[in-house]
């Protein structure tokens, strides 16, 4: 009976997290402050929001966007637009040293974000808030946005995530399109670790190899020891 319901109940689960946004920020961050952005969204809403001067041109488009983060001071990886229910979405993913920075750059007039030290901890705070521009009124207003955090380390709180945190470390806010356009804020904040997941499971790692060898090389002292003893002459 149990097998007849594994693979509806597998699929529900799968689909649950798979939601399709008309405009995302999705950042991977680091404990210095450097990372990655991804942003992918209609090319209406780029224009709404970031002021990207909309074309028909999948090359022009990808042509502004390349020159509006090259100007920001950012590492360009890959521009593209691709296609979705018979629209186009534009896709910009770009390397950044220093989260800090992005609110004064002008390829994120929407964004307010600081990465500061709480007592021992790390504090992540911000803002998306779009300006108000004349592009928003002519912006198609279905569907959903967000601000996706991919953590470095250990979360301990957040302000009002949508979904808490997910998958151990992503935390997620999200709003209506027609809210955004509004230019409605929506605030968000998480307390993390100092420590990077990845440096704490190697040092972990190198814990235990260090006490293994220890291990290993006393075993070996005490049956060299031993056989000594047993061939030294009566």
């Amino acid at each position: 009976m149990w097998s007849r319901w594994a693979v509806p109940l597998l699929l529900l689960l799968s689909f649950r997290g798979c939601v399709a946004y008309e405009y995302e920020h999705e950042f991977w961050l680091r404990v210095d402050g450097s990372g990655t952005v991804y942003v992918t969204g209609r090319p209406d809403l780029w224009a709404a929001f970031k002021g990207l001067p909309q074309s028909d041109d999948p090359e022009a488009l990808k042509r502004s966007a390349r020159a509006l983060f090259e100007e920001s001071g950012l590492r360009v990886r890959r521009v593209t637009v691709t296609h979705r229910g018979g629209r186009p979405y534009l896709f910009v993913s770009a390397d950044f040293t220093d989260v800090n920075r992005l609110p004064s750059a002008p390829a994120f007039p929407d964004l307010r974000i600081v990465l500061r030290a709480q007592d021992d901890r790390l504090r992540l705070e911000g803002v998306w808030q779009p300006p108000s521009s004349p592009a928003a009124r002519a912006a198609a207003a279905d569907g959903l946005l967000a601000v996706r955090f991919h953590l470095p380390s250990k979360v301990y709180a957040h302000d009002n995530a949508y979904e808490g945190v997910e998958r151990g470390n992503i935390v997620s806010w999200r709003e209506t399109v027609a809210e955004g356009l509004a230019a409605r804020p929506r605030g968000f904040g998480v307390l993390i670790d100092r420590r990077s997941i990845l440096l704490s499971t190697v040092g972990i790692f190198a814990a235990a190899i260090a006490v293994a060898l220890a291990f290993l090389a006393a075993a070996l002292y005490l049956v060299l020891r031993r056989g000594r003893r047993t061939t030294a002459p009566g």
